[in-house]
């Protein structure tokens, strides 16, 4: 089985290894980082884990999953983004996360536009959804710098959050898919 290893003008993307455990359990447990990804609570190793699993499966059966990001020099992670499947019936959502201390870079929107243009142009997806808890003003931010459209808000534990969309033929007008 072939994964795809993405790259950027600033990023590279590996996909989740269970080597990458730790290191994504210690980011993920970040106050900043929880706040919005795991509706701030801190979850276990296990549960670290089984989200790696989860990625490995995904890419075996759909050729998709999580990839770490890091820079071209450094092999430090430095965040993740990747798809995954969610809702019934099944539809594919976008996620992605940067390490606090790499936040206001635009790293976000560069790694969620090289995920896209994969789920288009490499897996020839429909439709790539992408949501977001309602007080994660950056994340809105990076939906819409992406081109994605609202369509509705969804109730969350921490409370409402909106859920956008974007379709193949509209990531293409935009130049998106080359």
């Amino acid at each position: 089985m072939h994964i795809a290893q993405i790259e950027t003008a600033r990023l590279r993307f590996r996909p989740f290894t269970l080597d990458y455990v730790d290191v994504l359990h210690h980011l993920w447990i970040d106050p900043d980082m929880r706040r919005y990804l795991w509706d701030d609570k801190i979850i276990s190793r296990e549960t670290a884990e089984e989200v790696v699993r989860a990625s490995l499966a995904s890419f075996a059966a759909h050729r998709f999953g999580m990839w770490a990001l890091r820079f071209p020099t450094d092999d430090t992670i430095i965040g993740f983004c990747g798809l995954r499947f969610f809702d019934e019936p099944p539809q594919v959502e976008i996620l992605y996360g940067i390490a606090p201390a790499y936040w206001g870079q635009g790293l976000a929107t560069e790694a969620a536009h090289a995920v896209l243009r994969y789920g288009f142009a490499e897996l020839q997806l429909a439709r790539i959804w992408g949501g977001t808890d309602g007080l994660n003003v950056a994340s809105l931010r990076v939906l819409e710098k992406l081109g994605m459209t609202y369509e509705k808000t969804v109730p969350m534990p921490l409370g409402a959050g909106p859920y956008y969309s974007l379709t193949r033929e509209a990531f293409q007008r935009q130049g998106g898919v080359r």
